[in-house]
């Protein structure tokens, strides 16, 4: 069976689309958290969490400076700028990884997974 370098691609990004899904949400009891959820919301599906930590992370921010001489070039300027978020974690169980749940201004921004508990 012969497939198209267009087919083959489309099946990587097929792949890679769900694999992206399935990572954004944590399974509490059958209810399932994720992106865009509120604080309680995540409460009432999951419970409170077994650890709750708040954490700076460093994003890119661009900025314009302006020359002091008339008609020269403004330049672009990139910094790293701290942004506070709260990272709550889940334990799943002995074998299951550890659900870490990071919150940016009250809701889910990324759902990951942690270590595995032993």
């Amino acid at each position: 069976m012969r497939f198209s370098l267009a087919s083959t691609l489309f099946c990587l990004a097929a792949l890679l689309h769900a694999g992206n899904a399935s990572a954004q949400s944590l399974s509490c009891g059958g209810m399932l958290s994720g992106v865009g959820d509120s604080k309680f919301s995540v409460v009432q599906k999951c419970g409170e969490p077994m650890s709750k930590d708040f954490v700076c992370v460093p994003r890119p921010q661009v900025a314009w400076v302006l020359s002091p001489y008339p008609g020269g070039p403004a330049q672009q300027v990139i910094t790293q700028q701290c942004v506070p978020m709260e990272d709550w974690v889940y334990h799943r169980g002995q074998g299951n990884f550890l659900g870490i749940v990071r919150f940016y201004n009250g809701a889910v921004e990324s759902v990951r997974d942690g270590d595995r508990v032993r």
